[in-house]
């Protein structure tokens, strides 16, 4: 069965759990829960903040470095789920269901893809 790995987008800086309304623990819970009864979970975290974290760049054949956080940089990763679907179109429903779990006021996004597998040998 394809894999595929949902990146979670958002505004840093906009997203506060304290505003998170009383119930979006419990509802995430129940979706994360529903995702490993299903057998399509096979991994996910969050993401530390970017201040904590380091880009590396490569270009014109030199390596350059800098570290976060990235001010320029108005949407980052902040989590990602690696699912086992039947489907693209499978993915996507559980990746608006995880959305549709967030509190309205928060700015979510989401991106889907495949994982190209790589030739066994």
């Amino acid at each position: 069965m394809p894999r595929f790995l949902s990146l979670v987008r958002i505004e840093e800086n906009a997203i506060d759990m304290e505003s998170a309304d009383p119930g979006f623990e419990e509802r995430m819970g129940a979706l994360f829960e529903e995702i490993n009864k299903a057998g399509a979970m096979v991994d996910t975290a969050g993401l530390r903040p970017t201040s904590e974290s380091t880009r590396i760049t490569w270009s014109e054949g030199k390596l350059s470095y800098t570290d976060g956080p990235f001010t320029e940089t108005k949407e980052v990763v902040g989590g990602y789920a690696m699912l086992q679907c039947k489907d693209m179109a499978e993915a996507v429903e559980w990746g608006k269901r995880f959305l549709a779990a967030h509190p309205p006021q928060w700015k979510v996004g989401l991106e889907v893809r495949e994982v190209e597998e790589m030739p066994e040998g």
